[in-house]
């Protein structure tokens, strides 16, 4: 039951715990209308306007654990998608005048609009906001600073401007240029927009005794379930809850370092300029907002694929599930799915909320489990792809300077992407990633912050230090490629 202090995180929690415990109990068809009145009870109303509207809320947050559009009737595949009735919370006005107005005799703010929205009252200037054109010239004149920019949070997060609003100022999320990176998702202050989930896809598949899935966890995984729960551990708990066997991606993130290393080598040798692949909000945002720089994105799949790949190598029938911070994982799964990677993507803390729907804890293990090697865990740090990179050239003693720049959130990514465009760039090589501080801070993790990086830290700290070519050179039978085909 949702309460009084519940917030956004909570909710989607308990919504998701929610649907995959019907899912694996086989009861969601049949009870899943009741769970609304589950979560709120009533006759109270907790953090709306009224519980109809709460209800309505956790009635399209459960569809979009189904995987399905919040909008009953809807074909919107997009991963990032709006709730609707919670969006209708948001303030409408962008700019408002405060009680720091003076009604100065200046009207400074009057003559710079050249829209005629703003008239004088009794006590302060009033901003029409059917004549607003949101230019904010009035808000840059004010000598009071009395004119707030009350721009929406996800508006205004969103890096590529991706996020517009119809007629009755709800929120549109245009597909031709969302990267799916969840900025929109972390700093809407409403919960209003979220990312539909292939939870329920995989339960019924890891329920499926005649299946092998195998579950994919990303670098970023360690540290989420605290400290002292190792690879080992997850395995373990991951074979409770349903799959066949668990690979850590950073083995196919060694694969990526070493193919992206030869790729490098061979572009610097050429004098070209080149873009690192793995990050899929960055390859969206090339192909979206620079698709002449296109060419220029390494061929090299991800480790995501890479890991994929080796997987169906050594078991032919394997369903391959990749687990986790980062929502943008899923729209590679669709965009990539033809090109024998993985088949679905979860995130984090939907991996969590199954934990809970099974009553699994995942604890530490006395076994060693170790799959890549410390470079390949660190690709979900900025800058550890680059790390990797130069570590596999120095361990194969090929001498090259590599100038990397490597961009540490969107703002960053772009910048870099219009020097390389005006053909300005003075490095060689970018470095991708849209998350600040990389892969780590993705936005379907559990924990965030300084707890999580200490957590962290500890499990990386046991680490042993194999080199990358020599973890993969037990491999090179299987002959996986590890270049996208179109």
């Amino acid at each position: 039951m949702l309460g009084d202090n519940t917030n956004i995180d909570t909710i989607k929690q308990e919504v998701l715990y929610g649907v995959a415990k019907l899912a694996f109990s086989g009861e969601l068809e049949a009870k899943k209308e009741a769970l609304p009145y589950e979560l709120i009870p009533g006759p109270q109303a907790h953090f709306r306007c009224c519980i109809y509207k709460e209800r309505e809320i956790i009635r399209q947050r459960i569809r979009l654990a189904e995987g399905k559009s919040p909008l009953a009737g809807s074909d919107n595949k997009n991963v990032v998608q709006v709730i609707n009735s919670a969006c209708e919370g948001c303030p409408i006005t962008r700019f408002v005048v405060t009680d720091n107005c003076q009604k100065c005799m200046g009207k400074r703010c009057q003559s710079a609009c050249n829209f005629g929205a703003i008239t004088m009252l009794r006590d302060r200037a009033h901003i029409d906001p059917n004549q607003c054109k949101e230019c904010g010239k009035c808000s840059q004149v004010c000598p009071y600073n009395a004119i707030a920019d009350l721009m929406r949070p996800c508006k205004r997060s969103c890096p590529v401007d991706a996020i517009t609003m119809d007629d009755n100022n709800i929120v549109v999320i245009n597909e031709e240029k969302c990267i799916d990176c969840g900025a929109c998702i972390e700093n809407c202050p409403f919960g209003a927009i979220s990312d539909r989930s292939f939870m329920v896809d995989v339960i019924d598949l890891i329920e499926n005794p005649e299946l092998e899935v195998f579950a994919m966890l990303a670098p970023a995984w360690e540290g989420q379930f605290g400290s002292e729960v190792n690879a080992a551990g997850m395995a373990k708990a991951l074979q409770e809850l349903g799959f066949k066997d668990m690979y850590e991606v950073a083995l196919g993130a060694d694969f990526t370092a070493v193919n992206e290393a030869a790729e490098w080598a061979e572009a610097h040798r050429d004098g070209k300029k080149m873009t690192t692949s793995c990050c899929p909000s960055f390859v969206k945002m090339v192909r979206k907002h620079y698709p002449k720089l296109e060419p220029n994105i390494s061929t090299t799949v991800s480790p995501m694929t890479a890991t994929a790949r080796l997987i169906k190598s050594l078991h032919p029938k394997a369903v391959c599930v990749f687990i986790g911070p980062c929502i943008a994982k899923k729209g590679e799964v669709i965009d990539t799915i033809a090109l024998n990677g993985a088949d679905y993507a979860l995130t984090l803390d939907e991996l969590y909320a199954m934990f809970r729907a099974k009553n699994v804890e995942p604890a530490a293990a006395e076994d060693n489990l170790q799959q890549g090697s410390i470079y390949g865990k660190k690709f979900c740090i900025s800058g550890g792809v680059t790390a990797s990179v130069i570590q596999s050239l120095k361990e194969k003693e090929e001498d090259y300077y590599l100038s990397v720049k490597a961009c540490n959130g969107a703002a960053e990514c772009k910048k870099a992407l219009l020097l390389l465009k005006a053909g300005k760039l003075p490095e060689d090589f970018i470095e991708g990633m849209v998350c600040e501080g990389g892969c780590q801070n993705g936005p379907g993790s559990i924990l965030t912050g300084r707890q999580a990086f200490v957590n962290r830290d500890k499990l990386f700290a046991k680490a042993d230090d194999r080199e990358i070519n020599e973890n993969i050179k037990q491999y090179e039978e299987l002959k996986i490629p590890m270049h996208r085909t179109k």
